[in-house]
Formats: structure tokens, sequence, C-alpha cells
């Protein structure tokens, strides 16, 4: 028995925010979408994995979601951390850095974290 991932949810306030945020910030684009009269469901890609994240808006949703610790988080490789780092430095959306690990998060517009971290070798931690 083999599984593999196919996605991970996250539920958006504001749902052209959220699809603009990860454009610029992650260049994710809409793969598909599933409009209802309640709710919305957008699936975005690298255009490189199979692996997409899944941006659900529940459009009578008026209140921030309450994110507890916000300890759950998603993460990426990126094959230029300096232009990454640039980029979302200008964006204002870092949150923390750990500069000793080599990596930083930056925050979306729900207050998700997302970690960003430059391609290592496989065997590197």
């Amino acid at each position: 028995m083999e599984f593999t991932f196919a996605h991970n949810n996250i539920n958006v306030l504001d749902v052209d925010k959220s699809l603009d945020f990860y454009k610029k910030a992650l260049n994710l684009a809409e793969n598909r979408r599933w409009d209802n009269p309640d709710f919305t469901l957008v699936y975005l890609g690298d255009g490189r994995s199979q692996h997409q994240l899944e941006l659900t808006w529940l459009k009578d949703r008026t209140t921030p979601y309450d994110l507890g610790d916000n300890e759950i988080h998603l993460a990426f490789h990126v094959d230029d951390y300096d232009g990454a780092h640039t980029l979302h430095g200008q964006m204002g959306c870092i949150c923390y850095e750990n500069e000793g690990m080599g990596l930083y998060f930056i925050s979306d517009p729900d207050g998700y974290w997302i970690e960003i971290m430059p391609f290592k070798d496989a065997h590197e931690k």
C-alpha cells in the first residue's frame, strides 16, 4: 500500500488577497477552482511538483481564524534564497528569521507561517 501527498488545506478570509500573496511571494498559480454557493476551493501549484495548496474560502466568514499557537506551517525550498529574502523583505511579510539554521518564515494575509529554506543536499540537516 502506498500513499502520496495530494494537497494541504488552509482556510482564508479573503481569497483574492490570498491569491495575490501566494502568486507574488511564492510564484504559485491557480490549477483549478471549485465554486459553491457557500464556499470556494482554489488549488495552487508550483508547476514542478504534484503537491498542491488548497485555499478554502467560506463566503459567510467575516472574522479572522484562530490559529492557536501557529505551530503548523508550510515549508518551501527556493533556488535563490537571497533573492527570495529580498523579495519577502520588500513585501514586509518576514515574521521570523533563524540565521543559525539558514532559514526564515513569512506570514500570509491570514497569519499562517511559511518556512523558506535554500535547496540543500538531501542528507544535510
